[in-house]
C-alpha cells in the first residue's frame, strides 16, 4: 500500500507539471529541490533547461517559456517569463527569456529594443547564480547593447558559441548557438550557405539526441528552408506538428518545406491545422482578431492558387480584406503586418488567376487604409511603413500593363519613389525589398513593350530581371515578386515564339519553384511548340494531377484535359 501511495503521489506530480496555462500557484520562499530534470511540455515539446529557481512553480512557467520560444510563440512566452519573475522577483532567467522573447532572429522584424532593455534593467548578477546561468545573462546583454542590430547580432552569435563550447552536453546552448547564426544570416550574402549549414549541423546533433525537442527541428527546417536543401529537413517537417502541435507556428513551419518540395496537399494540410489553431487561441484568449496568424493565412491561399483551387483562395482573400478593420492604428507594426499581407494576397492572386478586375476591386475599398498607411505612422516604421506600397503599386501596374490599359507608367513611377523613401536603410528586410522593387519595375516595363510587340526590348528587359533575380536567394515560401521572374521570361518568349528558349526559362523557373502551377503549364506549352509531345504530355498530366481539386471550369484545366484526350 505504501509503494501504491508513492506512485500515486507521483502520477499527480507528473500529470500537475504538464497542465498547460493553470492557474499559478501562491507564491512561497520555501527552497524547493534543484530544478534540473527534464520536463515534459504536454502540447509544446520536451526541453531541459536547469535554472537557481527556488519554486517548482516559477521553474515550470519559465520552461514553458522557453518551450514557446523555440516555436516562435512571443506572446505566450513573454506571459510565461513574467508569471515566473512576479512568483519570483529575483529569478534572473526569467527576465533573460521575457528580453529574448523581444528578438525574432529570422523574422526580419523591427527588433524590439527599447522594450527587452527596460528588461535587462531587472537582471542583477546575484550571488546564487550559477557559472552557467551567468552566461547566459551576459549574451542577453550582448544582444541588446549598443551599436546597431547587425553588429549586435554578430557579437551575440559569437557569445552563444562560446556558452556552447563551455557547456557541450547543454541542448540549450547548442539550439540558441544555432538560432544566433540564423540570425546573422544577410539575404545575398556569399557565406550565407555556409552559415546556415553550421546552424543546420548544430541543430541536426541535436535533434538526433532530443527527437522531441521543439526547437531542434524547427531551426533545421529554417536552415534548410531553400529547394536545394530542403529535402534534408523533410522528416524534421513531418515530426515538428508532433513535437508541438499547441502552437500555431509549429504547425505552419513544416509547409515551409512542403512548399519548398512542390507537395501541396501536405502544405494545404499544415496550414489548415495552423490557422485553425490560431483561431481557436484567439478565440480562448478573447483576442482581437488582429491577434491572428494571417502569415498563415496568406501561405494558405498561395497554396490553394497552385491547387487549382481558385474560389477558395478568394474566399481566404476576403477573410484578410475583413480583418483589416480590427487592426488598430495605435499597434503601428500589427498595423503593418495586417496592411502588407493583404497587398501581397491581393497581388499573389491577381497575377495567379489572371483576374486583374481583381486589383482595384480589393484595393479600392481599403485605400484610404493602406494607402495611406505612411501618413500618421512613427518615423520608425517609415520605410516599413513605405513598404506596403510595393506590392499594390505592382499589381496594379501589372494589371494596367497586362490589360493594355493607362496607369502601368504612373504606378512605374510611383514605384521609383517608393525606393527613394527606403533610402541607404541597412536593415535586411528593407534592403532586401528595395532590391526587388527594380525587378518589379523590368517586369512591368517589359510586358508593356510586349503588348507594343516591341519583342527584343522586352527580351533585353528580361534579361536583365532574371540576372538580378538570380543574386536573390530563393523565397522562403511564396515568391517575393507575385510573378516569378524566369516563369514571366519564359511567358514572354512563348509570345515572341522562341520556344527552346522559353523551356529554358520555365525549367529554370521549377527549380526555384518547385511544382508551381503556371511554370508547369509553360514548360506543357514549349514542349508542344517544340514538338516534344512525351514532355508535353508529361507536364499536363503533372499539371492535371496537381489539380485533383481544382476549379472545374479553369481554362487552363481544360487546355491540359483536351491535349491529353
Amino acid at each position: 500500500m505504501r509503494y501504491l501511495n508513492i506512485l500515486a503521489i507521483l502520477i499527480f506530480a507528473a500529470v500537475f507539471t504538464t497542465v498547460v496555462g493553470c492557474v499559478s500557484a501562491p507564491h512561497t520562499r520555501q527552497i524547493e529541490e534543484p530544478q534540473t530534470n527534464e520536463s515534459s511540455l504536454g502540447k509544446l515539446g520536451k526541453i531541459d533547461f536547469p535554472t537557481s529557481a527556488r519554486t517548482r512553480e516559477a521553474q515550470r512557467h519559465f520552461l514553458r517559456g522557453v518551450a514557446a520560444l523555440h516555436s516562435f510563440w512571443y506572446p505566450v512566452a513573454l506571459d510565461e517569463f513574467r508569471v515566473a519573475t512576479r512568483l519570483e522577483p529575483d529569478f534572473m532567467m526569467g527576465y533573460w527569456g521575457e528580453a529574448m522573447a523581444h528578438n525574432h532572429p529570422v523574422w526580419n522584424d523591427p527588433q524590439e529594443t527599447e522594450a527587452a532593455r527596460k528588461v535587462i534593467e531587472n537582471i542583477e548578477f546575484m550571488p546564487h547564480l550559477t557559472a552557467r546561468e551567468r552566461a547566459w545573462l551576459r549574451a542577453v546583454t550582448i544582444l541588446y547593447g549598443q551599436g546597431d542590430k547587425p553588429t549586435r547580432d554578430q557579437a551575440y552569435a559569437a557569445a552563444m558559441e562560446s556558452l556552447s563550447r563551455d557547456n557541450p552536453s547543454d541542448p540549450e546552448a547548442a539550439l540558441f548557438h544555432a538560432l544566433a547564426l540564423l540570425g546573422t544570416v544577410k539575404s545575398g550574402s556569399p557565406d550565407a550557405e555556409d552559415i546556415r549549414g553550421h546552424a543546420a549541423d548544430i541543430a541536426s546533433q541535436v535533434y538526433q539526441e532530443h527527437p522531441n525537442h521543439p526547437g531542434a527541428a524547427h531551426y533545421i527546417i529554417h536552415a534548410y528552408d531553400d529547394p536545394k536543401h530542403a529535402h534534408l529537413a523533410l522528416d524534421a517537417a513531418q515530426r515538428y506538428a508532433e513535437i508541438a502541435p499547441a502552437a500555431p507556428h509549429a504547425l505552419h513551419m513544416p509547409s515551409h518545406i512542403f512548399l519548398q518540395l512542390g507537395m501541396w496537399p501536405q502544405a494545404a494540410a499544415s496550414n489548415e491545422a495552423a490557422w485553425a489553431a490560431s483561431n481557436q487561441w484567439v478565440k480562448q484568449r478573447n483576442l482581437s482578431l488582429s491577434k491572428r496568424d494571417y502569415h498563415t493565412l496568406h501561405w494558405l491561399m498561395y497554396v490553394y492558387l497552385q491547387q487549382g483551387r481558385y474560389h477558395q483562395a478568394e474566399t481566404l482573400l476576403n477573410v484578410m480584406h475583413q480583418s483589416l478593420a480590427h487592426f488598430s492604428r495605435d499597434e503601428s507594426r500589427d498595423f503593418i503586418f495586417g496592411s502588407l499581407t493583404y497587398a501581397r494576397m491581393v497581388s499573389d492572386f491577381a497575377l495567379q488567376t489572371k483576374n486583374w478586375e481583381a486589383v482595384e476591386s480589393y484595393l479600392q475599398e481599403g485605400q484610404a487604409g493602406i494607402e495611406g498607411v505612411t501618413t500618421d505612422m512613427p518615423t520608425s516604421f517609415n520605410a516599413y511603413a513605405a513598404i506596403v506600397q510595393i506590392p499594390i503599386l505592382y499589381a496594379r501596374g501589372m494589371a494596367a500593363a497586362m490589360t493594355d490599359s493607362v496607369g502601368a507608367n504612373e504606378n512605374l513611377a510611383k514605384l521609383h519613389h517608393v525606393r527613394e523613401q527606403l533610402g541607404d536603410s541597412r536593415e535586411p528586410f528593407i534592403l532586401q525589398e528595395a532590391q526587388y522593387i527594380q525587378i518589379r519595375v523590368l517586369e512591368i516595363e517589359a510586358v508593356l513593350d510586349i503588348q507594343a510587340y516591341e519583342f527584343n526590348k522586352a527580351i533585353t528587359l528580361m534579361q536583365k530581371a532574371t540576372r538580378l533575380s538570380e543574386t536573390m536567394p530563393p523565397p522562403s515560401g511564396p515568391p517575393s515578386v507575385s510573378k516569378p521572374t524566369f516563369e514571366l521570361f519564359g511567358e514572354i518568349l512563348l509570345h515572341a515564339d522562341q520556344y527552346k528558349s522559353a523551356a529554358e526559362q520555365f525549367s529554370i523557373s521549377l527549380k526555384r519553384h518547385p511544382n508551381r502551377a503556371s511554370t508547369l503549364l509553360g514548360l506543357a506549352r514549349a514542349a508542344m511548340k517544340n514538338r516534344k509531345s512525351d514532355e508535353a504530355t508529361h507536364f499536363y498530366t503533372e499539371l492535371l494531377r496537381q489539380w485533383s481539386h481544382a476549379d472545374a471550369l479553369l481554362a487552363d484545366l481544360q487546355e491540359a484535359k483536351q491535349y491529353l484526350q
